[in-house]
Formats: C-alpha cells, structure tokens, sequence
C-alpha cells in the first residue's frame, strides 16, 4: 500500500537530522515535514534530502499554525496524490522509527485506525517524564475516554498512529479545528463513532532531546473542552 509519513516540524532541525535517514530506511514509506517556519534552518534540512530523493517532500507554512492543521494539510495533501496508509509522528525522537511495521501488520489484521499506545494493559511506557507530567497525560485520557465512551482504548492522546484513507476520507478534515492532545482525540472520536476499527499496539515514549516542547496551558485547555464539545455534537 502506499504510505505516506506525516511530520509536522518546528524547529526540529536538530532532530530531523537523525530521524529522516531511519525513516527513509522503510522503502514503501514516503515522507511529507510540514514546517510552521521553523528558525533553526529546519526546512533547508529537509530540503536538502528532498533534492536528493522524491520520498522526501516539505510543505512550508508562513508562521506557526499548530499540530492539527499540519496533519490535516498533509492528509489532505496524500489524499491528493493517492496515498492509501497515513501514519503521524512526532519529530522530536520521542517516537521509534523501528515501530512502523508493527502498525502496518495490524493494518493488514483489517484495522482502520492502529494507535501506538504509552499504557496498554495498565502499565505505563514512558522514558524522561516527570511525575506531573506523567499524571497529566493519564488523567486527560482517563478523562477523554471515559466522558467519550471510547471502549477498549487507553491511549487516546498518543501522536504516533496510522490511518487508512477510508478514515480520512470520512471524518471531514474541513471541520477538523482542534491542535495539539485535542486533535488526536478528536480524530479517534470521529472515527470510533463512525465504525471504523480501531486497535492499539503497545508503544515505548521516549521524551524529546533536543527542541523546546510543545505542551503549554492553551493546549492543556483545548483538550478539555474539546471532549465535551464532542459528547455534544458541537464540531
């Protein structure tokens, strides 16, 4: 199938450094970085491997517009030219380039939607957070799954995951408005909602090394608003 990586970058150009060559290592994926104007010279590294080879490809953005909107410009963008698998990454190493075929084998198992998952079976798989940190991201899936009714899933925040095209051709990516956790919970909703099967395979999440983080209130704020305006039927 074709397969399409989508990696929204700002200012990542350290990290993309050592993340592009692993990726480029799996030959069925191609690989789109939406760049938010990064001021690292991000972008004129990934241009650089994108004159190298055409599995590379960058899409760049005026200023910073946020997590969800670079996914969906990039969905958008590989429904465009035929894509039939999507994956999302982050660009900041917290996510193992070794765990894609894991996803492409659920895939072929007849899942729509296979979400890398930090706290399968109730342990937690996460490398560098702090206690607060750690809690935080428990409780605002605990939150979002529990208010959403999204049975049989534990990671509902998680950002490495693979759709197939059916999905993103069925959640209107027009009316996708959310950034940051709000996103990925508004993206398994719309598709848990409209019967697509979703699995989880278990995951290792290793905190960034280099970059600056892109957690702060605002997004903290969206994630728990979100999930009532989803309960309600409001986007």
């Amino acid at each position: 199938m074709k397969t399409l990586l989508v990696l929204p970058t700002y200012n990542e150009a350290q990290n993309v450094k050592i993340l592009l060559p692993k990726l480029l290592n799996f030959a069925f994926l191609d690989i789109l970085v939406v760049d938010d104007n990064s001021q690292d010279g991000t972008s004129d590294t990934v241009k650089a491997y994108s004159e190298k080879t055409l599995k590379v490809n960058l899409i760049q953005r005026p200023y910073k517009l946020g997590l969800g909107s670079a996914y969906v410009e990039g969905f958008k963008w590989g429904l465009e030219r035929g894509y039939e698998l999507f994956f999302e990454m982050d660009a900041d190493l917290s996510h193992n380039p070794e765990d894609i075929p894991k996803f492409i084998e659920k895939v072929k198992e007849g899942y729509d939607v296979v979400i890398g998952s930090r706290y399968m079976n109730n342990t937690i798989s996460v490398v560098g957070w702090d206690f607060k940190r750690l809690i935080l991201s428990k409780f605002a899936n605990l939150y979002a799954i529990g208010i959403l009714g999204l049975k049989g899933l534990s990671d509902v925040t998680s950002g490495f995951r693979c759709y197939r095209r059916s999905v993103l051709e069925n959640v209107n990516l027009d009316r996708i408005k959310s950034n940051g956790y709000a996103f990925q919970i508004e993206m398994v909703y719309k598709a848990y909602t409209r019967g697509f099967k979703i699995a989880e395979i278990p995951i290792i999440f290793y905190e960034r090394n280099s970059g600056s983080s892109k957690m702060n209130r605002g997004i903290v704020l969206e994630a728990i608003i979100i999930v009532w305006r989803l309960k309600f039927g409001k986007t």
